[in-house]
């Protein structure tokens, strides 16, 4: 994509923290909090712990999974006209590079293609030291409102 600003409206990560991570509901239960909204991504972070390990301690692949899901659709949801549209999601697949133990883990979403009835969002998961975690695709319908 280019510079261009993606989002529908101006908002930030206090807002979206706010409104969009709620409580009893599974982003705010595992500690996800977005960021970062820049004009063509969105970023939030996880932490690495008891709440999203798995047996062995190390990060559970769902858990990773539901990061790359909340900060797509999140961001995704910010690109269409909110009074009119709302997405789902279609389709998420990951690829698990490396294990992470501890700290956080940071999810950037950028737009592969933003059309009018679907999206398609690639989601980079580093850890602390920007190593790459996880590679995740996700696609969205754009559906309208009746």
């Amino acid at each position: 994509m280019n510079t261009a600003r993606i989002f529908t409206v101006p908002v930030t990560p206090d807002e979206i923290n706010e409104t969009q991570i709620v409580e009893g509901q599974m982003a705010r239960h595992i500690g996800i909090e977005i960021t970062e909204v820049g004009s063509d991504f969105m970023t939030a972070r996880m932490p690495v712990d008891h709440r999203t390990i798995q047996r062995i301690g190390i990060l559970h692949g769902g858990a990773s999974l539901a990061l790359a899901e909340t900060v797509g659709s999140i961001a995704a949801s910010y690109c269409i006209d909110r009074e009119k549209q709302y997405i789902v999601g279609q389709e998420i697949n990951a690829n698990h590079i490396r294990p992470v133990k501890s700290g956080y883990v940071h999810a950037t979403a950028t737009p592969l293609h933003l059309g009018k009835t679907s999206q398609v969002w690639d989601i980079r998961i580093r850890n602390e030291e920007g190593k790459l975690v996880c590679v995740s695709r996700f696609t969205v319908a754009v559906l309208h409102k009746t």
